[in-house]
């Protein structure tokens, strides 16, 4: 993506274009052989430029380099590599038709599993992106050649404006086409792709120095020394975004890990947790949280009900009325999951919807009783997607009820269970984004005569005996 950095489409999903995503790529290539074709013939002594023949051969390599050993970011479906730190260079050493030149060698690119598709589109959009950022710096003021000590610092202006639009094609290129080869399950990676963007953003567009710098280094007489020096910090910085991505698969298998381990002890939070994850970000975003809060608030949906694993296994799954002491023991689990995640750092105020998620609006939740304002926004959102998520799901005890009916439900309950406001905002949500229907829940043995009773389900309130 930007100077010292790009993100490229990786292996693995070429059979599963979509006719739009094969569609997209057709005209990324066309457009590419369009902006080539001008450029070798803008530069009329291009056959004349022998002397560049050897610095155009320095930064293929270099990129080549590069490119041929990316790190896989969060997405599945893309990896970054510092190698446009090359083809920022090109821009300034040999212009326009040797930047595209240079970074149209993606297409030789020695990485194994990356299919022919995969390598047209990406030098595709190497060649758009580097193209656009050579014309946008000549337009500025910037000249072609080995840079002196008198350019500076008359080329910095025009080289970042060329950085900057290089990063932005970039994004936009690649995400058009990550969004085409979406499959189904991939909002949470979308999600986190989302809140990642301007961290991703702002470090390419510092890595997009390392361009320039090779430049200069060349223009102080290191000439090929100056991309094998910079191979170094480049590295460096491959190994940097990779702890980045690696932390935040960490974090995804952190989640999955907990929700796993609560699945096996109750089993009506098969699958529970996800959509709740789902639905409280969703109702985020309509409510206009930031980014970052959605993200936590989408952590906190999906480990509201860690504290369940505090919890006896023969409580969660007991066919019949609870004792005190049971019921005590369920309504402790949200003190529980804070006690269990309290430590997880990036949660932050997900810590907050975890431990509050069944307070009601009236004060007649638990576990502390908290009415109104006084419960964290986090929590009042969780706890409208948890209801609205147990009503439409499949129960040994009943059906699924329509989303019509657990709309109604949730507007009945509205003001003494849940806010207002957020039902509002969560219908809003359903209109535009839709609600996935869970798969059918398992039936428990009933041969008692006694029914198990789902501790989420808002019509199904928890019977207590006195404890004898």
């Amino acid at each position: 993506m930007v100077t010292g950095a790009a993100h490229r489409l990786r292996g693995g999903t070429g059979g599963r274009l979509s006719a739009a995503a094969k569609l997209y790529m057709v005209a990324v290539a066309g457009a590419a052989s369009f902006v080539m074709v001008r450029a070798l013939r803008a530069d009329s002594d291009w056959d004349a430029h022998v002397p560049w023949s050897w610095r155009l051969l320095v930064l293929a390599l270099l990129f080549l380099v590069c490119d041929s050993t990316p790190t896989t970011l969060t997405s599945p479906k893309s990896a970054w590599s510092p190698s446009s730190s090359a083809t920022l260079a090109a821009v300034v050493l040999v212009g326009p038709a040797g930047a595209v030149l240079v970074g149209a060698t993606s297409l030789l690119s020695v990485r194994r599993g990356v299919q022919v598709t995969q390598r047209l589109f990406n030098a595709s959009m190497y060649a758009l992106m580097v193209y656009a950022a050579a014309e946008v710096y000549l337009t500025l003021g910037g000249q072609v050649g080995t840079p002196m000590s008198g350019s500076f610092p008359r080329i910095i202006g025009p080289f970042a404006a060329a950085a900057v639009v290089h990063v932005l094609i970039n994004y936009g290129l690649l995400w058009g086409m990550l969004m085409l080869i979406r499959e189904p399950g991939d909002w949470q990676r979308k999600a986190r792709v989302d809140l990642n963007m301007p961290l991703l953003l702002f470090s390419d567009l510092g890595y997009a120095t390392l361009g320039l710098l090779i430049a200069a280094l060349w223009g102080v007489g290191l000439n090929v020394f100056a991309a094998v020096l910079v191979l170094v910090p480049l590295f460096v910085a491959r190994w940097a975004m990779g702890q980045f991505a690696a932390q935040e698969r960490a974090y995804a298998a952190t989640m999955a890990a907990l929700c796993q381990a609560v699945e096996t002890k109750d089993l009506y939070t098969r699958g529970h947790s996800e959509r709740v994850s789902r639905g409280a970000a969703m109702l985020a975003r309509v409510v206009g949280m930031r980014e970052a809060r959605v993200e936590a608030i989408r952590y906190a949906g999906m480990l509201h009900d860690v504290g369940k694993l505090g919890v006896p296994t023969k409580v969660l799954q007991k066919n019949g009325p609870l004792t005190e002491e049971e019921l005590a023991a369920i309504q402790l689990h949200p003190m529980r999951g804070l006690e269990i995640v309290r430590e997880i750092g990036f949660l932050d105020e997900a810590l907050a919807g975890i431990m509050h998620h069944h307070e009601r609006m009236d004060g007649r939740g638990y576990p502390l009783g908290l009415a109104g304002d006084e419960i964290p926004e986090f929590a009042r959102v969780i706890a409208v997607a948890d209801a609205f998520d147990a009503m439409t799901s499949n129960r040994s005890y009943r059906g699924a009820r329509t989303l019509e009916d657990a709309v109604a439900d949730l507007r009945k309950c509205a003001g003494a269970q849940f806010d207002p406001a957020l039902v509002d905002a969560f219908v809003a949500a359903l209109e535009r984004e839709g609600w996935p229907r869970p798969e059918p829940a398992a039936l428990l043995d009933c041969s008692d005569g006694m029914i198990a009773r789902d501790h989420d389900d808002p019509t199904a309130p928890l019977r207590v005996v006195e404890s004898h």
